[in-house]
Order: structure tokens, then sequence, then C-alpha cells
């Protein structure tokens, strides 16, 4: 949670700069597909969230039901599981989606699968290849980034221990008001479709 707080104003600053300059949309991205067509649509005066992070279960993974008040779920290789809690459509026009990573497999984990193709983002072992996409107007949302090429998620996804967890988020460009329901993606996970509450 320190890291949360520690990030919090130098990339607030940082993402407040970069807002009018993020304007990133593709079309033709279909419902279940990877980030291969895309381009995400920045919005303005993102607030970073901090870092953490996690990924999914298929091999070694217990079949264990999703927890209470989870509104998602991808279970990957190797046992790591992702739980998501909330899609929250904020202020400044994005949303946040938060959850947790557990590892419930054998093995340390480390989120390098799960990171953005765009040569300039930095972050490393992260959620910065995730993505939100609306497959009623074909469009894919991509983690937004601050000016020093961070993204605005989840970050220092190494060494997590089985049985260990993080909570885990990623801030994205929101959709227009009347998309309510969208595609979480993560490079090696399989999607999941989520509610956009607020």
């Amino acid at each position: 949670m320190s890291m949360r707080h520690t990030t919090k104003a130098r990339r607030g600053a940082a993402a407040a700069a970069l807002a009018a300059a993020l304007t990133l949309t593709a079309a033709g991205c279909g419902g279940g597909d990877d980030a291969s067509d895309d381009s995400g649509a920045a919005g303005s005066s993102a607030t970073p969230r901090g870092k953490a992070g996690k990924g999914e279960a298929s091999d070694g993974a217990d079949a264990s039901p999703p927890a209470a008040g989870a509104i998602g779920e991808m279970k990957g290789p190797d046992g790591v599981v992702i739980t998501l809690t909330s899609a929250r459509r904020d202020d400044g026009g994005f949303v946040t989606v938060d959850g947790t990573l557990t590892n419930r497999g054998q093995k340390p984990f480390n989120a390098i699968h799960w990171l953005s193709k765009e040569t300039e983002m930095k972050s490393r072992s992260s959620l910065s290849g995730a993505s939100l996409v609306d497959g009623s107007s074909k469009k894919r949302y991509l983690v937004l980034r601050d000016t020093d090429g961070e993204c605005l998620c989840s970050t220092g996804l190494t060494n997590i221990k089985p049985k260990e967890s993080r909570p885990v988020f990623a801030q994205f460009p929101a959709p227009p008001e009347s998309v309510t329901a969208v595609d979480f993606q993560l490079p090696t996970m399989p999607s999941v479709r989520v509610r956009i509450s607020g």
C-alpha cells in the first residue's frame, strides 16, 4: 500500500500533463483477440493508483469458485488467478479496474508476459499490456501512461510466491457513457466480461 502513496504525487502531475496528448483509438478489434490491432483511447487527468500485480491459472490451479463480491475471474497457466473486484468509471474520463492476483501454483510467478507491446512503455513486470475492449464499437482501450512512460497500473509483479496474493489495478480511458460492459483482456489470459459501475 505504501508504494501507491509514494508514486501517486509524481505520477499524478505527469499524468495531468499527458492527458490532452494521449488520444489513441483504433477500430477493428474483436472482443476476444489479443492487442495486435490495438490503440487505446487516452483520457485526461488520470491519477495513478500504485504498484502490484498478478496472473492467471489453468495448469496447477485449483477449481475454487470466484471470491464473494468478484465481478470476474481470470485463470491462467501455472496456477495464477486474477480476481476482479470492480471496474469503476471515475471523474476525469477514465475507468479503474481493481482486483487481486493470487499465485495458486507451485512456483514463483513473474508477470513478464503481461507487458505492453508499445516500445515507449517503460513499466516492466506489470499489467501494462492489459486492455478493455468494447465489442459493439470495435474499440480497444489501452492502459494509460504518464509522461515518463510508466503505466498507470500495478508494477513490480515479480517473485510472487505460491499462495501469495497482491492487489492489482489498471486505469484506462473511459468508453462512452452508453457503454456499460467491456471485455478485460491480458496477454496469456482468457478475457473476462465486466460491468462498468459509476
